[in-house]
C-alpha cells in the first residue's frame, strides 16, 4: 500500500504501517483524553488523563496489529504465503497468496473482525467489571471500556460488504461459494466497495455540512474505500486476461539494452539518445542485467559529472524489479511484486535478458481480452 513504511515483522512476516495509523491513534487518543475520561471520571488531573490517553492509544494500536496478525497467521495455518502485513486506520491489508477455496478465503477474510470483536468484548466486559470500583481503578476501567467500544466499532465496520474492507472478502467468499465464480465473485465485491464507499463519503459530507466536523473523517474514508475498490476491480480484470499468460507470451523483444560501464556522456549519445524506451536495462561485463536506467532522468545529472559517472551509478538496482523465466506465469509474477518493486518484468533465460513485461504490454493484453470476451475493461 502506498504511504505505508515498514516497521518490523508480525508471525514471522514483514509489517508495515500506513501513515493513517498514527493520525487515526493520535484522534481517538485526543478525544479520549481531553473528552471521553474527563466525561465519564471527572475531577482527575490533567497529567493523569494524558497518560490514560497514551495508553489507550498504544493499546488500540495493539489491537490493530492483533486483528491483522489473526488475517495472516490463518493463512499461514491454511498454506498460502503471506507476503507483508500492513496496518491502516480501519485495520490493515495482508498481501498473501490467492486462496484455493472460497472457505478459506472465507476463514481468513473473518478471523480479523472477529479478532476485534472478541478484544472488544474482553475489554469491554473487564471494564464494566471494575466500574463499580472508586479511587485508582475508575481511570483505567474508563481505558478498557472506551478499548471495548473502540474495537466493536472496527470489527463491526470492517465487516461491512464492502472490498477492501474484510467484509467485502466475506461476500466474495460467500459468492465465491455459491457462483463457482471467482471471478464474477470478485468484481461484484469491489463493485459493492465503490458503491458503499460513495455512501459513506456522501454521509459524510452531509453530516459536514450539519455542522459534525467529525463528517470529514468519514469522506476520507468512504473515499479511500471506493478507491481502492475500484483498483481492485481493475486488478481482476488484469488478473481474468492473464489467465494463462506466460512471460514469454506477453514480452517485448528484443531489448535494447546498454553497457553499465559506459560513461554517462558515451551512455547518453550512443545508447539513450537513440532509444525508443524511457527504462534502458543495462548489462554488465559478462552480458547479465545488472540494473535500468530511466533516461527521462539523465537530464538531471549535471555536465561536469557525466564523464565521472557509469551508466550503473545512476541505475536502479536489478533488485527493484521484478524478474521472470520466460515459462513463468505472469500473472503470478505480477501478484509476487513487493513493495518497492515495480514494472517492467525483466525477462531472464539462462542469464540473458531476452524480454521486458511493460505496463503497455499488459495494457494490450488486457484490451484484447475486453474485446475477445465483450467486456469493456475496468
Amino acid at each position: 500500500m502506498n504511504g505505508s513504511v515498514p516497521i518490523g515483522r508480525v508471525v514471522g512476516v514483514p509489517l508495515r504501517m500506513h501513515w493513517s495509523v498514527p493520525l487515526l491513534v493520535v484522534l481517538f487518543g485526543y478525544g479520549l483524553g481531553r473528552q471521553t475520561l474527563p466525561l465519564w471520571t471527572p475531577g482527575r488531573s490533567l497529567a493523569v488523563y494524558t497518560a490514560a490517553a497514551a495508553a489507550g492509544a498504544l493499546l488500540l494500536l495493539g489491537s490493530l496489529l492483533l486483528h491483522e496478525a489473526a488475517h495472516a497467521a490463518t493463512a499461514r495455518r491454511k498454506d498460502i504465503s503471506v507476503q507483508d502485513v500492513t496496518l491502516w486506520a480501519l485495520g490493515g491489508m495482508t498481501r498473501m497468496g490467492r486462496p484455493q477455496s472460497a472457505a478459506v478465503a472465507f476463514a481468513v477474510a473473518v478471523s480479523g473482525p472477529l479478532t476485534s470483536l472478541v478484544i472488544g468484548g474482553a475489554a469491554l466486559g473487564a471494564g464494566l467489571g471494575l466500574r463499580g470500583l472508586s479511587g485508582w481503578a475508575a481511570v483505567p476501567a474508563a481505558v478498557l471500556v472506551w478499548l471495548g467500544w473502540s474495537n466493536l466499532f472496527l470489527g463491526a465496520f470492517n465487516l461491512l460488504p464492502a472490498a477492501p474492507l474484510d467484509g467485502g472478502r466475506v461476500l466474495q467468499a460467500l459468492l465465491w461459494w455459491r457462483t463457482g465464480d471467482r471471478e464474477r465473485a470478485e468484481r461484484a465485491a469491489a463493485r459493492s466497495g465503490q458503491a458503499v464507499g460513495m455512501l459513506l463519503a456522501a454521509a459524510g459530507w452531509f453530516s459536514f455540512l450539519r455542522g459534525t466536523p467529525d463528517g470529514l473523517w468519514l469522506v476520507f474514508v468512504g473515499l479511500f474505500i471506493a478507491v481502492v475498490a475500484a483498483a481492485e476491480r481493475r486488478t481482476t480484470e488484469v488478473r481474468s486476461a492473464l489467465e494463462g499468460v506466460r512471460a514469454c507470451d506477453a514480452m517485448s523483444g528484443p531489448v535494447a539494452t546498454g553497457p553499465d560501464w559506459l560513461d554517462l556522456s558515451r551512455f547518453i549519445a550512443e545508447v539513450a539518445a537513440e532509444s525508443r524506451h524511457s527504462l534502458v536495462p543495462l548489462l554488465d561485463f559478462d552480458g547479465r542485467p545488472s540494473g535500468v536506467v530511466d533516461v527521462r532522468r539523465l537530464a538531471a545529472v549535471p555536465a561536469a559529472q557525466r564523464e565521472e559517472l557509469r551508466a550503473r551509478d545512476v541505475a536502479v538496482p536489478l533488485e527493484r524489479y521484478a524478474v521472470a523465466a520466460p515459462g513463468d506465469p505472469l500473472a503470478g509474477v505480477l501478484d509476487g511484486l513487493r513493495p518497492g518493486r515495480s514494472l517492467p518484468v525483466l525477462v531472464v533465460d539462462a542469464d540473458r535478458l531476452v524480454g521486458i513485461v511493460t505496463a503497455s504490454d499488459i495494457a494490450r493484453l488486457v484490451r484484447r481480452h475486453a474485446l475477445v470476451g465483450g467486456r469493456e475493461p475496468g
